[in-house]
């Protein structure tokens, strides 16, 4: 698959995983709605800028743009992708509160499978 199509599912997912339209990230983004349809198809060959722009859109750290899998597990992708765009904008005290709650989940869990 071409870097194209593979970037703008990225974005797809991460766009959706926000809850939002191609409006809403073109809004966010200052960019025209159909124009991120074109993105997102894989169909617009886009500029750094352009690209720089969808990212502060979404708030995500421009690494997440080009984290590829094989879309195996679509469902398991989609929850990983929603829980990272609800923390990326937290404070880092606000993100290291969370990860010390999920540790303690975590343990919770493996401690529930180890008593099966």
């Amino acid at each position: 698959m071409e870097l194209p199509v593979l970037v703008g599912e990225r974005i797809r997912n991460l766009r959706k995983a926000k809850g939002w339209t191609q409006e809403q990230l073109a809004e966010a983004a200052t960019l025209h709605y159909s124009y991120i349809g074109g993105v997102e198809r894989g169909d617009r060959n886009i500029s750094l800028e352009t690209l720089e722009k969808i990212i502060n859109a979404l708030n995500v750290p421009p690494t997440e743009l080009f984290r590829f899998d094989d879309n195996s597990d679509e469902i398991r992708r989609a929850a990983l992708d929603e829980i990272l765009t609800m923390i990326t904008s937290r404070k880092t005290g606000e993100i290291e509160m969370i990860s010390k709650i999920n540790k303690e989940i975590f343990n919770a869990l493996d401690a529930k499978s180890n008593d099966s």
